[in-house]
């Protein structure tokens, strides 16, 4: 990556457990002293990720790096997918869950010096491009659930900061009592075609290897490879949703007939009931859904600390 680059900061103050102001100039510097010329942009509303970003890249700049969570990060992949201007992502936000696919130090209130080391690890950031999903017309890098897990979000979204102190907590809460009351839905999810059918309690159609930025769930999984793998998790009610995650946890999920998994390019979800569904853990509607995958639609800023099984070849985009 040239040592010269122009970017635009995209910093959201209300991202996060703590507003993290006070650190933007110490940021910048850092940036500044490694050649790169920086404009600092604040959003004030939904929405505002998308315009900042896209217009970063009309006017030309090499990458839009957000300081910011998940939703930030969302909203400036919608403004940058198919433009010749890189994501990069500074985590300040709650679950963070592109910056910890990364290995990127996430910021905390008790370790705030790592949000040094991921600026740092920003600046020796390689390029590449990867795929990304896209439900009607909103894309996600990391994610989209159908069921359970987006009828949790709906129930969550939008937090305030008093709640984002409190971490995973608040919504490891709401999941056990969303799940002991959610029966599963009556399920038909084409893929590429074929047809999986069943009563399910998620429909996760993932870009990335973790979930949540806590579960490993596959580490075959490509982020580059033009596919998107999905997983049906069948059942109904608490019981099931506690094997599940057991079984996430050790990691013998795929051993399990309960759930599916497979690969695939097109998925279109219907649902009965209809069930609400999220991505990158935003509200976005209720089903039916209709998903597909952008190949190599996103350039992205990847730090050293990324898996490099994440990709499926050794080159840099170009």
């Amino acid at each position: 990556m040239p040592r010269t680059m122009r970017v635009h900061l995209i910093y959201n103050p209300t991202a996060g457990p703590r507003d993290i102001r006070g650190s933007l100039p110490r940021i910048i510097a850092a940036m500044e002293r490694h050649g790169w010329s920086v404009e600092l942009r604040a959003t004030d509303r939904p929405g505002d990720g998308v315009r900042l970003a896209r217009a970063a890249a009309l006017s030309g700049c090499d990458a839009a790096i957000v300081a910011g969570g998940d939703g930030t990060v969302n909203e400036a992949v919608n403004g940058l997918v198919g433009t010749q201007t890189a994501l990069g992502v500074l985590p300040v936000g709650t679950g963070n869950m592109w910056a910890k696919q990364l290995g990127v130090p996430t910021y905390t209130l008790s370790n705030p010096l790592r949000l040094r080391d991921a600026v740092e690890g920003l600046i020796q950031s390689s390029l590449r491009s990867v795929d990304v999903g896209v439900v009607g017309d909103r894309h996600f890098l990391c994610a989209a659930g159908i069921g359970l897990d987006a009828e949790v979000t709906a129930s969550m979204e939008p937090r305030p900061r008093r709640t984002k102190r409190l971490g995973i907590l608040p919504y490891a809460l709401a999941t056990v009592i969303v799940a002991r009351d959610f029966p599963g839905v009556r399920t038909r999810v084409r893929l590429d075609g074929s047809i999986v059918r069943g009563r399910s309690l998620l429909v996760l159609i993932s870009n990335i290897q973790q979930y949540g930025g806590k579960l490993h769930l596959i580490r075959e999984a490509r982020i580059d490879d033009g596919l998107l793998d999905v997983f049906v998790f069948k059942g109904l009610g608490l019981r099931y949703a506690t094997r599940h995650l057991v079984r996430m946890l050790s990691r013998r999920y795929l051993d399990d007939p309960r759930i599916v998994h497979r690969q695939a390019r097109h998925i279109q979800v219907e649902t009965e009931p209809v069930t609400a569904v999220q991505v990158d853990g935003d509200p976005l509607g209720t089903t039916p859904v209709d998903v597909s995958v952008v190949p190599k639609g996103l350039r992205v800023l990847v730090p050293p600390s990324a898996p490099k099984a994440l990709f499926s070849s050794s080159s840099s985009a170009a």
